[in-house]
């Protein structure tokens, strides 16, 4: 299926590596010129590179650390006017540490609401004037299955997730009728560098391995294992391309049947 994402541009935030590597590769796949970002110039600029080089795209390397207020604004600004426009946000970011309720101070739960919700605010607010400029505008926040089903041990990402949840809805509902859709993707367990690091605290809290969680977490999984970051980065740029134009306000799982709801 054509996706029809050829000429169109986006700007992946937290995809040097896992799965907004993987959504970034995929867009340009298609035929996007992409803006990846990290906090690590050298880490940006290694992951333009190899995009750039597997696919022949126009990739650029953006670093910059998204809880810093200011920095969601010049990232947006830097890659809408470096690849001529904007019509593609895909806001991602890696995710709070892991702990139980009274580890964390004041301090702690602040630095976890920069980095899971206010991140996606400021470069939604930042980007908003080139979206609406674009014919095919569409913003993706990258949050989790745990604002459905709660993860053990990740208080902080429970909890905030959920208001990067609130506000997609809202904008969807808000800006509709702007043509600027917005949804949301919830991934489960999948094979990334942020899953191996959750794996090895489990194993140090369990006196287990790595190599043994990842097993343990694999089997709440119907298919019996944890996603690949391509699997993610096909739904990804299916919800973000032009072929999806009518869907708006949805939150997709993305988890293998992970999470046990109906609803």
């Amino acid at each position: 299926m054509d996706m029809q994402l050829k000429g169109k541009c986006a700007l992946v935030t937290g995809s040097s590596r896992g799965l907004g590597y993987a959504t970034a590769l995929a867009l340009a796949k298609e035929g996007c010129k992409v803006a990846v970002n990290s906090r690590d110039d050298a880490r940006a600029s290694a992951a333009a590179a190899n995009i750039a080089w597997e696919t022949g795209m126009q990739v650029l390397g953006l670093a910059g650390d998204l809880t810093d207020p200011d920095v969601p604004g010049q990232i947006v600004g830097e890659a809408a006017s470096l690849l001529g426009g904007l019509d593609i946000l895909i806001t991602n970011a890696g995710g709070p540490p892991s702990g139980a309720f009274e580890s964390f101070d004041e301090a702690a739960w602040q630095k976890a609401i920069d980095l899971s919700f206010m991140c996606h605010v400021r470069l939604i607010k930042a980007a908003l004037p080139h979206l609406r400029q674009s014919e095919a505008a569409s913003v993706l926040t990258i949050t989790s299955y745990s604002v459905k089903q709660p993860i053990p041990n990740l208080v902080l990402s429970n909890s905030i997730r959920l208001a990067t949840v609130g506000l997609t809805k809202s904008l969807a509902l808000e800006l509709g009728r702007e043509g600027i859709r917005f949804n949301s993707i919830l991934p489960a367990w999948t094979e990334t560098e942020r899953v191996t690091e959750l794996m090895s605290f489990r194993a140090e809290q369990n006196g287990t391995t790595v190599e043994a969680e990842i097993a343990r977490q694999s089997g709440d999984s119907p298919l019996g294992r944890m996603g690949t970051p391509a699997e993610f980065a096909n739904a990804a740029v299916f919800l973000v391309s032009p072929v999806a134009s009518y869907i708006t306000g949805v939150m997709l799982p993305v988890d293998g049947g992970m999470y046990k709801g109906t609803l």
